[in-house]
């Protein structure tokens, strides 16, 4: 099986429901903190592959959805610079293993990657996992519980 370095957002439940289907099919993960770690472009952008920009971004971050940041407007380096800046535009969760790199959770695309069983998660299927099962948007950084606002990353306006 495979060791996958997963990048998460702390606290949220969709990266822990993704995290539980790698565990249940066998693989071992090294879970790091998305928001905290040290991006730049080069280490951020393998993990989007050959994807449109676009399609580089969380759409339940909070300026994505507010129509701030559209990323069909953005090229790759205006991209990269907005999430080097704003971690929580990242789409997640950012694995890597062997030397491949991935984004987002896409059952069918992590499953030609490395084995994946549903077994006990009968409810996702083939679905994407990656859509997220809150009511309500997950608190930003400094929102969370634990988490104090000088400890949280503020972003750089663009």
């Amino acid at each position: 099986m495979a060791s996958i370095i997963f990048y998460e957002k702390p606290g949220c439940r969709n990266n822990a429901r993704q995290k539980d289907l790698l565990r249940a099919a066998g693989h071992t993960l090294e879970v790091r903190d998305l928001l905290s770690e040290a991006w730049s472009q080069e280490t951020l952008r393998p993990f989007f592959g050959d994807r449109a920009v676009a399609e580089w971004f969380n759409r339940a971050a909070p300026r994505v959805k507010s129509g701030e940041v559209v990323p069909e407007a953005l090229d790759a380096g205006q991209a990269l610079a907005l999430m080097i800046a704003d971690p929580l535009l990242i789409r997640r969760p950012l694995m890597e293993s062997e030397g491949r790199c991935m984004a987002g959770f896409e059952p069918e695309q992590v499953g030609i990657w490395i084995p994946l069983s549903f077994a006990g998660y009968p409810e996702i299927g083939m679905t994407a996992p990656e859509s997220c099962l809150r009511p309500a948007p997950c608190p930003l950084p400094e929102q969370q519980v634990g988490v104090s606002a000088d400890q949280a990353p503020v972003p750089t306006p663009s």
